[in-house]
């Protein structure tokens, strides 16, 4: 019976036939992988130069985020505010884990499926890295004019001494070299493989140094005011978080006091109220246990025992004394008030006084509101917004309460504020029913109704707020991103290349001098190091004076090859045509 066109072309083909359910498990024509199988191919994938860029990428599309959307790590506060002003976005970020992006459930598996696939990438290309620094230089081909760049003559002098010198000025080169029955193989530019190895080994490195930082990280804050001190105990620090490795009872013992906080202003032009000068003066001390005397500046920490003091915000503290009911001093000392605008230092605070006795001796509570400026603009600026952040004309405006302030119930407070909304606490009256407000300058003092005592606005002391950071790892982090560079520039630098000397006797007496050169990824530097061998070589195994009268002229055209030196010396390699594939030149 006669065959159609398609029967002839499917007897000829040797794909498997569609309706050939015979071959494995994974469907017509589809043979089936196994688990065992597909585990072998998930880690190829994962472990291949194209899905570790995927993700490198994605993780830092991750941390994103971190950087635009407030941080409950670094600042709670900001994050409150976040949420009461984005009422629908603000719920959403919380269920996706937002506002704590760098230990959320997605960016942790990234970071570990990076960390494997890194790992996976590093062993074999360590392994075969070995292998080529073990490995010889590959003999030359055959035919060594098919080589992109090619160079001969022929020379009077013996083969022997041609290789020989060959073989010593490849070396000067820095060539790996091995020499052959008649033939010198060399190469260079390994480095350029070590390059790409120590890149992906530093980048390794970072990710460790990165998870080590977060698990064993330690960040805290304490407002210290001139005179008062700090200690590295968790009970001194106003804030504190710390990464889920870091232990709290083994912190390095280490204090410090701030025996003056020096800060001057612009006092005109376009920057005026900009910080001129900005720094703590403390007296430190450490494991050694001895005084230390030290300054503190914006980017310059204080650095003891692994961690990092640094310099933060700046305020001032009034220092107020109260009297109670019985005339008593229930409290006498600095308060430090908070800013509330952007640089002239308005500042808002609260003084509260648990342990008052009133007038019939009873136990009372009392509190006092109010705001401090460092420069007031008087009555007619009509506002008690400060007009520069120095102490120019410092006023501190108060209102008293009493009362319940809350404070033996066990709950923590913000000392800074006061819930004025509590029905425990009443505002002090004056005897008109208006609430009693009295703006104070220092040597004031505000007398309370009723006999129940006063305050006395004594004089100023500045504060300073101090960040105490321990992050282990950052010395590594560093190393590895050097590291990282200088890799990824060997690799993308360093070219490797291979030189081919041949010296074959012609049966005249003379010898054929042949040199060829052959760039991996196209390098251009081949044909430069063959030219600079070809000149070197040249100049100790001339062109034979005989073999000139038979050898083509310069101008003569030589496909791939260039045979016919002129009398001054051989020509320069000349560059094979492009469209040849790698199989012809070997």
């Amino acid at each position: 019976m006669a065959r159609t066109a398609t029967d002839s072309a499917e007897a000829l083909s040797t794909a498997p036939r569609e309706d050939d359910d015979s071959v494995g498990a994974g469907g017509p024509g589809l043979p089936g992988l196994g688990p065992i199988g597909w585990l072998r191919w998930f880690w190829r994938q994962l472990t291949s130069m194209r899905v570790a860029l995927i993700l490198l990428f994605l993780l830092s599309l991750a941390a994103i985020p971190g950087s635009l959307i407030p941080q409950e790590a670094t600042s709670p506060t900001s994050v409150d505010d976040f949420k009461a002003a984005h009422r629908w976005l603000g719920p959403l970020y919380d269920k996706l884990g937002m506002y704590h992006v760098y230990s959320s459930v997605w960016f942790s598996a990234v970071y570990l499926l990076l960390f494997v696939s890194l790992a996976g990438c590093i062993v074999p290309r360590a392994w075969q890295f070995v292998g080529q620094l073990r490995s010889r230089p590959p003999r030359a081909p055959g035919r060594l004019d098919r080589m992109p760049a090619h160079a001969a003559w022929t020379t009077d002098a013996d083969a022997e001494e041609v290789l020989a010198a060959a073989r010593r000025l490849l070396r000067r080169r820095r060539f790996r070299v091995v020499r052959d029955t008649d033939s010198v193989a060399s190469e260079k530019g390994y480095l350029r493989e070590a390059g790409n190895l120590v890149f992906h080994i530093a980048l390794f490195g970072l990710l460790i140094a990165f998870a080590a930082g977060q698990l064993d990280k330690s960040y805290g804050t304490k407002v210290v005011v001139e005179g008062t001190g700090f200690a590295n105990t968790l009970t001194q620090y106003d804030d504190f978080k710390h990464g889920a490795l870091f232990d709290t009872d083994s912190m390095a013992h280490f204090g410090f006091v701030m025996s003056r906080f020096d800060a001057t202003y612009a006092r005109s032009g376009p920057d005026k109220g900009s910080p001129r000068t900005f720094a703590a003066n403390l007296t430190y001390y450490g494991a050694d246990g001895r005084d230390h005397r030290t300054t503190v500046k914006v980017n310059k920490p204080l650095q003891i025992d692994g961690y990092n003091v640094y310099l933060g915000t700046h305020g001032y503290a009034p220092v107020v004394t109260v009297h109670d009911g019985k005339g008593n001093v229930a409290y006498s000392g600095p308060v430090p008030f908070l800013p509330v605008d952007s640089g002239n230092l308005t500042s808002q605070g609260v003084v509260k006084v648990p342990d008052a006795i009133g007038p019939d001796g009873k136990r009372d509570q009392l509190a006092f509101q109010g705001f401090f400026v460092p420069t007031f603009g008087g009555p007619a600026a009509g506002t008690m917004f400060s007009q520069f952040p120095a102490l120019d004309n410092p006023v501190l405006l108060l209102t008293a309460y009493h009362g319940d302030l809350g404070m033996d119930s066990g709950l923590p407070q913000n000392v800074y504020q006061l819930d004025t909304s509590s029905k425990l606490i009443k505002q002090f009256k004056n005897a008109d029913g208006s609430s009693l407000a009295q703006k104070l300058v220092v040597g004031q003092s505000m007398q309370l109704p009723g006999g129940n005592g006063s305050i006395t606005f004594d004089g100023i002391k500045s504060w300073a707020s101090f960040e105490v950071v321990h992050q282990p790892g950052t010395d590594v982090a560093l190393i590895s991103a050097i590291l990282m560079i200088s890799g990824l520039a060997g690799s993308l630098f360093i070219q490797r290349r291979r030189v081919w000397v041949r010296a074959t006797a012609d049966g005249s007496g003379r010898t054929r001098v042949e040199l060829a050169g052959l760039g991996r990824s196209e390098s251009p530097r081949a044909a430069q190091d063959l030219a600079a061998v070809v000149e070197a070589l040249h100049a100790e195994a001339p062109t034979s004076a005989a073999g000139n009268a038979e050898e083509p002229a310069p101008d003569t055209p030589a496909e791939n090859t260039a045979e016919g030196p002129s009398p001054d010396g051989p020509e320069q390699p000349t560059e094979a045509p492009k469209d040849r594939s790698d199989k012809e030149r070997a």
